[in-house]
């Protein structure tokens, strides 16, 4: 299936900036497999899944049961030549996209014994993106174990840090005693192959000049 189960925007959606009238997103072109496997047509219909979001999960109704996984190669990576992962903003005046750019790198998907330069090959994601009245976004939802800061008007990468595992989430910011703080839960997905974590990592803005 291609766009695959994640579709061109996931769940995380996308973010409005209306003081410089742009929506910053981050689209993605992953692929994906789905397959049925036969089952008992007598079973209960309260039968249980696999636990996780990988493996087969019963269609209540059917004789049948779904697994759902992207398409990948022997070494781990989308079966589609790259970019995978990109980042866009879209003018909300002229609905034209303005800019749009690779995210993300292969480092975290490939066997530990293969490693390649960390290119910006533009890697898939799975949450979402905020961005502030600064005009800053921030993104956290690669492959690669990153989260990312751009600049809304051009996609110009702004910083970068390394987070303890996947953040397959959307980031939240806050404000307290006059200083704005950037939050992102870094708990890793196991479907989307990142890794698995409980970390909720905060990050203080640089003050004004």
């Amino acid at each position: 299936m291609f766009p695959g189960n994640l579709g061109v925007f996931e769940w995380g959606g996308l973010s409005l900036n209306s003081d410089r009238q742009v929506a910053v997103m981050n689209p993605l072109a992953l692929p994906f497999v789905s397959k049925l496997k036969r089952e008992d047509p007598n079973r209960a219909e309260t039968i249980k899944g696999s636990g996780t979001e990988g493996g087969f999960q019963p269609m209540y109704g059917t004789p049948y049961s779904v697994s759902l996984e992207p398409f990948l190669s022997p070494l781990g990576l989308p079966c589609k030549q790259p970019g995978w992962g990109y980042i866009a903003g879209v003018d909300l005046t002229t609905h034209k996209i303005v800019w749009k750019k690779r995210i993300g790198t292969i480092r975290d998907s490939l066997p530990k014994l293969m490693q390649l330069p960390p290119l910006k090959i533009g890697v898939p994601g799975l949450g979402g993106v905020i961005s502030t009245a600064g005009g800053v976004m921030f993104v956290a939802a690669t492959q690669d174990n990153y989260i990312r800061a751009f600049n809304v008007s051009n996609g110009e990468q702004l910083w970068q840090a390394r987070l303890p595992a996947g953040g397959q989430a959307t980031p939240m910011t806050y404000m307290q005693n006059g200083k704005q703080y950037i939050v992102i839960m870094a708990g890793g997905h196991s479907s989307f192959g990142t890794k698995l974590g409980d970390a909720l990592v905060a990050y203080k803005l640089p003050d004004a000049k």
